[in-house]
């Protein structure tokens, strides 16, 4: 655990680097000025606690509350937005300094922009609202957060992410001050800069309301699609992913029992997208049934996997008050499309009712992360379990079969009796959007090539090359002017299949008898061709 403590702390202080911190640089640099003195250690002191909190306890707090993360997170944009009105108007900035004055117990104390508690409250609000680029070592801590499983390891580790981030944060606000104290032109204009820096917090907080941060993100990222990759690659060792394993199978210490006593009130299907088997339904219109909410997106192959035993389920139980109604959440642009989803479902033969959630506002107000993920709500309308990602259908068909007895609509168990499952792929998932892509010295590009954010477009005459492990090839590719792109497909060297491309869809590449290391290589005879991830099977 302590080579994970030490990484974490690591992560954290090259975050600073990272595209993510650039949103709320303007937030950090505005605890540069200002005659509070200990105005920026206020705001790292609530910077720390906050995120270390709420990476851990949000999905609780918002599974047992079932407040959306969305409200708490608009909560901490309008306290940004206050503190740089503060800073822009003198009149709010005197009271804000009052307010403060009398919760430090010191009234007679000149405390600009808040001071300590000033900062904290803004701290605070920066840890909620910010999304850091993360990691290995962070993105397990977010999942065994988001299964409730939170031990003493998962907290310190967290707790050095937080204070590894927090270590430049402090030194830009002390430098900052530094500068102004002694530059002569820079201090006789304080006022000045502080109502600048007002004036970019507000700016702040309107981008961050309206999620243009993420979308600065995404445009940073396709003019320069190296920026921040390989910061984290010093946790990718063989030692890190051993404890990373050990870390998620420790059951001691955790708090997962809170799921046995708490059971959260299921968040309403938010309205709006297209419904396809069904008319539209409300979750409070099926009290007394079992619900199923499956999120899903229909070039995911995880995803894929798991519609035979949903299937499966359907048909056993559709009966016996089981409704299973899928969230179709796109990952991509072209799965927003309403007629591709429903040429997915009509495909995939999905006879379950299926809403389209192009906005992620079902997936908000679950507080979800996975594709696929699963919530098995009672006859109450209570979340009693969930499972993210694929395998367990077993233990999860009998959960909904406790959940049915429970409603009294089954007596007693039935037979369980679901496909084998099991995967050979050694590869992970691989993006080629540069938003997500890690360096990756298995897969090579050759000739002329556009990547953006979230999809490569090779021209005519390029080719790619990926050293992989595992039985079967996925990918996620479209044809960008309605006409047919083709590629060869070569293994280990030979040409052994050519495909056309046409439809945003998952595409199967290479299918093999068994798993082995393999070298793939697509050779693209078309200019017309958008290619969006790989997956391996």
């Amino acid at each position: 655990m302590i080579l994970l403590i030490f990484f974490s702390f690591l992560g954290g202080i090259v975050t600073i680097l990272s595209p993510c911190i650039l949103p709320i640089l303007p937030v950090v640099l505005s605890g540069a000025v200002g005659e509070g003195k200990r105005k920026p250690f206020g705001i790292i002191l609530g910077f720390v606690f906050s995120f270390t909190f709420f990476t851990l306890f949000l999905s609780l707090i918002i599974k047992i509350t079932g407040i959306s993360a969305d409200i708490l997170r608009n909560i901490s944009v309008f306290v940004l937005f206050g503190f740089g009105l503060s800073l822009l108007i003198p009149k709010l900035q005197d009271l804000v300094e009052k307010i403060f004055s009398r919760l430090s117990g010191k009234a007679a104390v000149k405390v600009k922009g808040g001071g300590f508690f000033g900062g904290i409250l803004i701290g605070l609000s920066l840890g909620l609202v910010w999304t850091p680029c993360v990691g290995p070592i962070l993105a397990s801590i977010i999942t065994l957060a988001a299964a409730n499983t939170i031990t003493s390891s998962t907290i310190l580790i967290t707790l050095a992410y937080s204070i590894g981030t927090a270590i430049p944060m402090l030194a830009i606000m002390i430098g900052g001050r530094g500068l102004i104290n002694k530059m002569p032109w820079l201090l006789s204009n304080t006022s000045r800069i502080q109502k600048l820096f007002g004036l970019l917090m507000v700016i702040t907080a309107f981008a961050i309301y309206f999620n243009f941060d993420r979308k600065f993100q995404a445009y940073i990222l396709d003019k320069f699609p190296n920026y921040g990759v390989g910061l984290t690659k010093f946790e990718d060792n063989q030692e890190v992913k051993n404890d990373l394993k050990k870390l998620s199978e420790k059951k001691e210490d955790s708090i997962n029992d809170l799921r046995t006593t708490f059971y959260p009130a299921s968040p309403e299907l938010i309205q709006g997208g297209e419904w396809f088997n069904s008319k539209p339904l409300k979750l409070s219109q099926l009290r007394g049934k079992v619900v199923l909410i499956d999120f899903w997106t229909y070039t995911c192959i995880n995803c894929i996997r798991t519609l035979p035993y949903l299937k499966s389920w359907h048909e056993k139980y559709k009966d016996k008050d089981l409704v299973i109604i899928g969230v179709h959440t796109p990952e991509f642009e072209f799965e927003k499309n309403p007629d591709n989803v429903a040429k997915a479902i009509k495909d995939f033969d999905l006879k379950y009712p299926i809403i389209q959630d192009n906005d992620y506002a079902t997936w908000n107000a679950y507080n979800n992360r996975y594709w696929p993920a699963k919530y098995f709500i009672d006859k109450n309308g209570r979340i009693r379990s969930t499972h993210f990602g694929e395998g367990d259908y077993d233990e999860s068909e009998a959960i909904i079969q406790d959940l049915l007895k429970e409603a009294g609509t089954i007596k007693s168990d039935m037979p369980i009796d679901n496909l084998d499952y099991s995967i050979d792929a050694r590869t992970p998932e691989t993006y080629l959007g540069a938003l997500r892509r890690t360096e990756n010295s298995d897969l090579k590009y050759f000739g002329d090539w556009t990547v953006e954010a979230e999809r490569a477009l090779p021209k005519k005459g390029s080719a790619l090359e990926y050293s992989y492990s595992a039985k079967n090839v996925f990918l996620v590719m479209g044809s960008n002017n309605g006409k047919t792109g083709i590629i060869k497909i070569y293994l280990d060297g030979k040409l052994i299949n050519q495909i056309e491309v046409d439809n945003y869809r998952l595409y199967d590449i290479i299918k093999l008898k068994s798993s082995g290391n393999h070298l793939l290589r697509l050779e693209f005879l078309d200019s017309n061709l958008e290619l969006y991830a790989f997956t391996f099977g």
